[in-house]
């Protein structure tokens, strides 16, 4: 299953709908940092220019070659609580809780 979801942000095939992380690592390479709700600057019109579409592969890429280790942990409430220690023990900058 990890290996399936870890898939989804990386294929080389793999849309904006699939791969949140390399969609948000391309909007800080590119400085689109500002979510729209309008056509103008929403998703869908990000992935029509050019040199977004190129930063959004160059995430996936960069996501291919990322070393993955998973700490397992079966209970729900632990599982929860030790996601929020470990984004705030290592400082992890993509894991912001934000309903997206």
């Amino acid at each position: 299953m990890i290996r399936k979801r870890l898939g989804n942000h990386c294929r080389i095939g793999a849309t904006w709908k699939m791969a949140a992380l390399a969609f948000r690592l391309a909007r800080e390479t590119t400085g689109m940092l500002q979510a729209t709700y309008t056509q103008e600057g929403s998703r869908r019109a990000l992935m029509q220019d050019q040199a977004f579409v190129r930063a959004f592969d160059a995430a996936k890429a960069r996501i291919r070659e990322m070393d993955v280790r998973v700490v397992g942990e079966s209970n729900p409430v632990r599982q929860t609580i030790l996601e929020v220690y470990v984004a705030v023990a290592l400082q992890t900058p993509y894991n912001d809780f934000d309903t997206h």
